[in-house]
């Protein structure tokens, strides 16, 4: 079986790729950024979202399933339009392609930030009602709809999206990469008051569970939360890079209140909000059915830790 991997040359999509193969998968590779495509035989270039629809059936050529992993990530630099391009109006034409030359399984990979807001606090699982709060969470939200209401047309089964947390491995970027920077530099860390936990899931996880769905014989539910097996907070994240990185666990028992006072004179309330909101991703659903989740979160983070302490961020 061979399976269309999009975005296959990004942080999930690489990992995702490499399970699969170990999985007995053959993939064909698509990517927005074709240059970096060069010398695998098996590759193409993701047509732009306006392209004709030509180009995506094209795509299907002998392929059972389709991985989505493609997407433009929530970047404060990118616009509203972009983003609805990219991660809605792309999806949507994907998922007409496949439902109408695949045989197999469509799998988006969606985000929480489709479902909550960044300031949200409580548990999210499939039940959880869409109340995305920000542009890239509501193009993700559109791109889900796209695709389930594509395949219910279609009189098809086999399509489901991945709601995920914010996800760690190899490669990874954004708050947690900042965090990994400052464990390195040894300095004390205000941190020990920020208790609020998250929800994370590792890359390797996420292509375990793409797996899992591809292989199992029943078709998919429309939508799985992902997660490690238990949340962990900032302060526990801090002194696992810290660990990693050979460095003692140096944070300062400062209190809340001057930071949570210093946003709202600012302006930046809703940042304070969103760094101290504990959002618990429920996985069971997903667990129930035969698919493994991290089960040492900051074990993994440490080793992350350990590996660039060998080879510094750059």
């Amino acid at each position: 079986m061979r399976v269309l991997v999009t975005g296959a040359t990004g942080f999930i999509g690489r990992r995702v790729v490499s399970r699969l193969g170990e999985a007995g998968f053959d993939t064909r590779i698509a990517s927005r950024l074709p240059q970096r495509l060069a010398g695998d035989d098996d590759a193409v270039a993701l047509p732009g979202s306006d392209a004709p629809q030509e180009a995506f059936l094209a795509l299907m050529r002998d392929v059972t399933h389709v991985v989505h992993c493609a997407a433009l990530n929530n970047d404060r630099s990118a616009g509203t339009a972009d983003l609805r391009a990219v991660n809605a109006t792309l999806t949507g034409r994907l998922a007409q392609a496949a439902a109408t030359r695949i045989d197999g399984r469509f799998v988006y990979l969606s985000s929480i930030r489709a479902v909550v807001g960044a300031g949200f606090s409580g548990t999210i699982d499939e039940a959880t009602p869409p109340a995305p709060q920000c542009a890239y969470g509501r193009s993700k939200r559109e791109g889900e709809i796209a695709m389930l209401e594509t395949f219910a047309t279609a009189g098809r089964a086999g399509a489901t999206a991945l709601r995920l947390p914010p996800v760690y491995g190899e490669g990874m970027k954004g708050n947690l990469r900042g965090l990994m920077r400052l464990a390195a530099t040894g300095l004390p860390l205000p941190t020990a008051a920020l208790t609020a936990v998250r929800s994370f899931v590792s890359h390797d996880a996420v292509a375990g569970a793409v797996t899992h769905l591809l292989s199992r014989p029943t078709a998919p539910l429309p939508t799985y939360v992902l997660g490690d097996a238990s949340p962990v907070a900032v302060s526990e994240i801090v002194t696992a890079f810290q660990r990693g990185y050979g460095r003692p666990a140096r944070l300062l028992p400062v209190p809340a209140w001057p930071f949570r006072m210093l946003a709202t004179l600012s302006g930046r309330r809703a940042a304070w909000q969103a760094l101290v909101a504990t959002q618990v991703c429920d996985s069971s659903l997903l667990v129930l059915e035969g698919w493994e989740r991290e089960a040492d979160t900051l074990g993994r983070l440490e080793e992350l830790a350990r590996q660039r302490s060998r080879s510094p961020l750059p």
